[in-house]
């Protein structure tokens, strides 16, 4: 969270509810966080004038991403070649699999958008974290990489329980 954002408690929001409307709309941000007790993750509260512009940025970028991208080869090599700024790790992945992220990516981050929610776009970061930390380890990618038996499809999981 920005260090613009301010602060209050939850059971500020609950008690002084006035008082937290008038720190939200004095804050530089638009936003509050409400830090929660014990291990409850924190709330940012924020006006949705602010919340429309955030959405506003996030695509009208998303766009712009998704256009370069289909402009030219030279682009996509440019973006190839500057992820590792953005994302260090992906050093670890060999070529191929840095080129299949980038075009992961940016599907991925168009289509999300499409949607209104992140979700996709973290749940894709984190799995092509997952597998530059396995090309990362080479003991790890060597287990992974043996010839194994196929042991036929895997039941879900409330199956399993029965």
């Amino acid at each position: 969270m920005s260090s613009a954002a301010s602060e209050i408690n939850f059971s500020d929001l609950s008690n002084k509810p006035a008082d937290s409307v008038r720190k939200l709309q004095e804050s530089p941000s638009r936003t509050l966080l409400v830090h929660r007790r014990g291990d409850e993750e924190d709330l940012v509260l924020t006006t949705a004038g602010r919340a429309q512009e955030v959405r506003e940025v996030v695509s009208t970028t998303t766009a712009l991403f998704v256009a370069l991208m289909q402009h030219s080869d030279s682009v996509r090599d440019l973006v190839t070649d500057v992820m590792p700024t953005a994302f260090p790790w992906v050093r670890f992945l060999p070529r191929e699999d840095l080129r299949a992220f980038v075009v992961d990516l940016v599907q991925t981050l168009e289509a999300a958008d499409s949607l209104g929610s992140p979700a996709p776009v973290t749940r894709l970061i984190a799995a092509w974290r997952h597998t530059a930390e396995v090309h990362a380890d080479p003991r790890l990618l060597a287990i992974l990489q043996q010839d194994g038996e196929d042991l036929g499809d895997v039941p879900a999981p409330e199956e399993a329980i029965s």
